[in-house]
């Protein structure tokens, strides 16, 4: 049975691979939960990463009117896995794989507020243009 904290905890996490997905962070945070649910096996850590892919696709084919009950949904399906790995796992391990999991959460969080914007030119002629605005910007001129 878990404890009030590792549900919160895993749920947390579940909320955190659906906000990176399509984001910088995402790369990251796949591997990251891939390695914590994979549990050092390689055949283990690939079909983590294959079912983050699918829950990647499915979050981007989502249509408009339904993406914040695909985002809820898909949560929910990420929390369940972290809930049943943080169960089997002796207490020292969960502590250990909490402690991987609270720095996944972050990593997603800082990502999410740092976002970039990004502009894409191709093709574009500019004569005499401004860009105002605050932040960092990144523009490619292909």
């Amino acid at each position: 049975m878990l404890v009030e904290g590792s549900l919160a905890l895993a749920a947390a996490t579940g909320g955190a691979v659906v906000q990176a997905a399509g984001t910088d962070a995402w790369n990251a945070v796949r591997g990251g939960i891939a390695r914590v649910l994979g549990r050092g096996e390689e055949a283990g850590e690939r079909r983590e990463l294959e079912r983050l892919d699918r829950t990647s696709a499915v979050l981007e084919a989502a249509a408009e009117g339904e993406a914040e009950q695909v985002r809820a949904a898909q949560a929910a399906v990420w929390q369940s896995r972290l809930e049943l790995l943080l169960e089997e796992l002796p207490e020292e391990q969960q502590q250990q794989v909490a402690a991987e999991l609270q720095a996944l959460i972050d990593q997603a969080a800082a990502a999410a507020q740092g976002q970039p914007v990004h502009n894409d030119f191709r093709g574009s002629t500019f004569e005499k243009s401004a860009v105002q605005g605050s932040g960092t910007q990144h523009n490619t001129f292909n």
